[in-house]
């Protein structure tokens, strides 16, 4: 029951999120109850495949489970084959997931240092390049270290993502259209630089072992590390984090504006969604302005400290 419901709403989801959620079933729960009939089950049955999962220390997966099995079960239900969905007597059952931020410096001080440590970084040209692009850009770690040269118009200040390497749905994937990103004249001038050195191969940040595929995905962390700024500091998806702070909350820039740029789904006063060139000219004038204040804060200009929370 399990596999069909699957196979019928696989075709909607991305391939990575589809294998993920047969895979989870596979090892976590098909071994003690995928034999049984949906109709016989009771919630004590299901609850006991959940609580082997928490008791690893798996509680996210754990959670995950219980709403795949849900679905699952809500299927038979549509389907004739089970008279209700058992897992909706478990709610509450498990503890409920400590969500954990990726961890981000968002404080312009804080900031302004991380900024000129990038400048000293003393790797190679690469990955330099990506560490000063990454708070520039502010797009999804992914997103940047396969990037590709022919993705990029230097004498129109653009990059184009294709749909397919966005965080998308299949669908998504298929039917959208490139998410634009303006290149401020601080991003362009790296791009050159770099273009001298990997110009000629497919990817901005090709791998050191072969230039048929883009550096790890490690690599900025692990720069990061070098430069003295653990995990639990600073990410590469944190520079997300500290570009959406620091726009809202420094800069004044509209929320819809910011979250257009980080390729968020966001959705007029009618409700219908952007579409991809969206505020482009805002936003092109924002990423100008946020290199711009990068350049100052990094300069050692005088910075405005964020709001502390509670309006202090």
């Amino acid at each position: 029951m399990a596999r069909e419901w699957h196979a019928k709403y696989a075709a909607s989801w991305s391939d990575g999120h589809a294998a993920r959620i047969l895979r989870r079933l596979e090892v976590d729960a098909f071994a003690w109850i995928g034999g049984r009939p949906m109709a016989d089950l009771a919630p004590t049955d299901v609850l006991d495949v959940l609580r082997r999962v928490e008791k690893r220390g798996a509680l996210e997966t754990a959670h995950r489970l219980h709403a795949n099995i849900g679905q699952a079960c809500r299927y038979a239900v549509a389907t004739g084959r089970a008279q209700r969905d058992i897992t909706a007597d478990l709610r509450g059952a498990l503890p409920p997931v400590q969500v954990e931020h990726m961890a981000a410096i968002t404080d312009p001080k804080q900031v302004a240092e991380l900024l000129r440590a990038i400048d000293g970084y003393q790797g190679t040209l690469p990955v330099l390049c990506a560490l000063r692009l990454a708070p520039l850009l502010f797009q999804r770690p992914g997103e940047l270290r396969a990037a590709e040269w022919i993705e990029f118009d230097l004498d129109g200040s653009t990059w184009a993502i294709p749909s397919e390497r966005m965080k998308r749905t299949k669908q998504g994937k298929a039917a959208g259209g490139a998410h634009i990103v303006p290149l401020s004249s601080q991003a362009i001038a790296i791009l050159r630089e770099l273009h001298a050195l990997t110009g000629a191969s497919r990817f901005l940040f090709p791998s050191v072992r072969t230039k048929d595929r883009p550096m790890s995905d490690n690599t900025v962390n692990g720069a990061l590390r070098r430069l003295g700024y653990e995990g639990d500091t600073m990410t590469g998806h944190g520079f997300r984090a500290m570009a959406r702070t620091i726009l809202d909350e420094v800069l004044g820039v509209p929320a819809a504006i910011v979250e257009a740029q980080l390729a968020h789904a966001v959705k007029d006063p009618l409700g219908r969604a952007y579409n991809r060139t969206a505020h482009l000219p805002q936003r092109r004038e924002m990423m100008q302005s946020w290199a711009n204040y990068l350049d100052q804060i990094k300069a050692g200009a005088q910075v405005i400290q964020l709001t502390a929370a509670g309006g202090a």
